[in-house]
């Protein structure tokens, strides 16, 4: 059995949605993850927001705003009176459910039931629309078998047994619909997967039923060699490995969060990316296979802050790293590099909610300097040890750049540079002339 994706822009109209029949109608069994039509999910946030805020009658515009857009699509996509009336039925029952919060006190848990609606609102009306085409589908409620655990991380033993017990209630099908992004936690209320959300869906159930195959489809022909919105002549890279994706995606690439690369890896399952509007195009295989080239693709991310701890007493001070690191774990903030010294650290982080406490902290045990609007910028290939040339060809490509800091060696599979995010745009291109 495949699992299938589909975001956001690929469910965003009428057209779009009865586009996806063709890509999901054949006889070999399949799951499909759909998003939220896209733009649903910023404006249920835009409501959420209204409502903490009391302004209930702004709260009121914007779903009946939502609504109307909802019932111009409907309008659009059904042609027989049957699913046309199904179908609006669906918009009442969800919109006087967003209505119904304008009348009491608005929580955090209450949010996270608003933001369910988008998904839970896509997949009935794709369901509806295969039946208006004929096409057998069971819309599996993810609700039933999606679960975080207490620690906020997906709980896979549970969505293994539970989506098997679902699965196992339909023996004769082979299509079924489900929701991304959306679960319960561990107290059983509506919550959401937050980082990567369609996509680990789909890597969790795929992990959770040992699919053949699971399928990420975007408005994207698979994952670029460089950043197509900065560089020319960019073009998608056919086959990644496992933890070359996962680089790639932690640092920049925005067609996958990193955090999906890792339950569809743990189970061996190859991950391809493709395109709605080309599904034609070959796209990009994410699998166990290792590229073999030297410099297969790159990355920049942006909001970086850097931190150099110096100390004189750093200096053969055993401890003094790990005194270090004990201050960003107390803030739960993770670091992305990290170079060091005979007298001093530096590292970067791109979460600054508790910027000025670390450094508060930090100052107790050495002298602290802050750099900001950085960016990191990561060049993925095979830099195996016994490789020769590759350092040099990289720098050699960045010789007019300023670099604030390098991280070589810490994979086989990444090298990375800090630079001014003013720089961002000449280090791509001199690295897409130089190594491509």
């Amino acid at each position: 059995m495949k699992v299938l994706k589909f975001g956001g822009t690929s469910v965003g109209s009428a057209e779009r949605i009865k586009n996806l029949v063709p890509l999901i109608h054949s006889p070999e069994p399949k799951i499909i993850v759909l998003s939220a039509m896209s733009g649903t999910t910023n404006k249920l946030v835009e409501i959420a927001q209204s409502l903490y805020a009391g302004e209930n009658e702004k709260a009121k515009a914007l779903i009946d705003a939502l609504e109307k857009h909802y019932q111009a699509v409907i309008r659009e996509l059904y042609k027989k009176e049957e699913y046309y009336t199904q179908a609006k039925e669906l918009l009442r029952t969800h919109f006087d459910y967003l209505h119904a919060f304008r009348m009491d006190m608005f929580t955090a848990n209450e949010e996270k039931a608003i933001l369910a609606q988008g998904e839970l609102l896509s997949t009935a009306m794709l369901h509806y629309h295969l039946s208006e085409q004929g096409i057998s589908s069971v819309l599996l409620p993810a609700l039933s078998f999606m679960r975080i655990g207490e620690d906020e991380e997906p709980d896979l033993k549970y969505i293994e047994t539970n989506i098997r017990a679902e699965l196992g209630k339909y023996p004769k099908a082979n299509l079924f619909i489900t929701q991304g992004y959306i679960c319960r936690n561990a107290f059983g209320e509506i919550d959401n997967l937050k980082r990567g959300g369609s996509d680990y869906t789909a890597t969790l159930i795929g992990a959770a039923i040992r699919s053949e195959e699971i399928q990420i489809w975007t408005d994207i022909d698979g994952m670029h060699n460089n950043d197509p919105r900065i560089v020319d002549k960019t073009h998608p890279v056919t086959e990644l490995s496992f933890d070359e994706a996962a680089e790639l995606a932690y640092f920049g690439a925005k067609i996958l969060h990193p955090t999906c690369v890792l339950p569809a890896q743990q189970r061996r399952i190859p991950v391809r990316l493709l395109n709605t509007m080309q599904p034609e195009a070959r796209g990009t295989l994410i699998s166990e296979t290792i590229s073999g080239q030297r410099f297969t693709a790159v990355a920049a991310k942006d909001g970086i802050t850097a931190i150099k701890i110096k100390s004189g007493r750093m200096l053969l001070a055993y401890g003094f790293l790990r005194a270090v690191f004990e201050v960003f774990e107390r803030y739960k903030t993770p670091i992305d590099m990290i170079t060091t010294s005979e007298v001093a650290v530096s590292v970067t982080i791109d979460q600054v909610k508790n910027l000025d406490a670390i450094i508060r902290e930090l100052e107790e045990i050495a002298s602290v300097e802050v750099d900001k609007d950085l960016s990191i910028v990561c060049i993925v290939g095979s830099f195996a040890a016994d490789r020769e040339g590759s350092a040099l060809k990289i720098f050699e490509s960045l010789r007019s750049i300023p670099i604030r800091m390098i991280s070589y060696g810490g994979s086989e599979y990444n090298v990375s540079i800090l630079v001014k995010s003013e720089h961002k745009k000449e280090t791509l291109m001199a690295l897409n002339k130089g190594l491509f």
